[in-house]
């Protein structure tokens, strides 16, 4: 098996809910897998309880017992980009500590899926000017590449893909993600994969997370291309 990112056209396209539902979907072949988000922001403050909704999706829909120290590099409380939310708290994100992270992951477990956090140039690092991007291609693991299906998103997709072409990043497939059935959506799709003919799947639009992350794609071209190529760099 390998390891790769989920990475997304844009904030809230439900990269969470794909990471945790191709975790569980793993887990079920009795491979030891492990979701890591390298930086998450957005403190939740809810009765009195305070927490992370990214990590906290992971442990509670993991199949496995999952080490909590070990589901993510940097929490900041500002629900806001990476670099902002770590000035605030007079932080600055060390990428090799990450890339660490990421590499003693992947000798412990049969596959880590790292989730990006928001799209591919969010900033990490202002003044070093490193981008999610950067630590994706130093990481040297492929993508899968999350994105909606509503208006608007041919553009997104495609020039995220030609970012990570350009870059010569390795996209393992496309995660349609929110579908609702209407034709705009099914043209879009078709549309994409006409300039883009990549493995896929498409996840119908769900009410709860709960639903979503049982959502089984075992008979998609993208599970196909995540079972059966163990090639993580182009």
């Amino acid at each position: 098996m390998q390891h790769f990112w989920i990475v997304g056209t844009d904030t809230d396209v439900g990269k969470t809910a794909v990471t945790t539902l191709l975790m569980r979907q793993f887990q079920r072949q009795n491979l030891r897998v492990t979701p890591f988000k390298p930086v998450q922001t957005g403190e939740v403050h809810e009765n009195d309880h305070s927490y992370y909704y990214d990590t906290t999706v992971y442990e509670k829909y993991s199949l496995q017992v999952l080490r909590t120290e070990s589901l993510n590099g940097y929490s900041f409380k500002e629900a806001a980009s990476p670099h902002f939310a770590a000035q605030l708290e007079v932080q600055q994100i060390n990428v090799h500590y990450l890339l660490q992270q990421i590499q003693v992951l992947q000798q412990s477990n049969d596959m880590v899926i790292c989730e990006g956090a928001g799209g591919l140039f969010v900033p990490l690092d202002l003044q070093k000017k490193i981008t999610l991007l950067d630590v994706i291609l130093q990481s040297k693991l492929p993508v899968v590449l999350v994105t909606r299906t509503t208006l608007g998103t041919i553009n997104h997709t495609l020039l995220t893909i030609e970012a990570l072409h350009t870059r010569n990043i390795d996209i393992l497939g496309i995660v349609f993600n929110g579908n609702s059935g209407s034709l705009i959506e099914q043209d879009t799709m078709k549309t994409i994969l006409q300039f883009h003919d990549l493995p896929y799947a498409i996840i119908p639009q769900f009410q709860e997370i709960g639903q979503l992350v049982d959502y089984s794609i075992s008979h998609t071209s993208l599970f196909e291309r995540l079972v059966n190529d163990e090639t993580s760099v182009n």
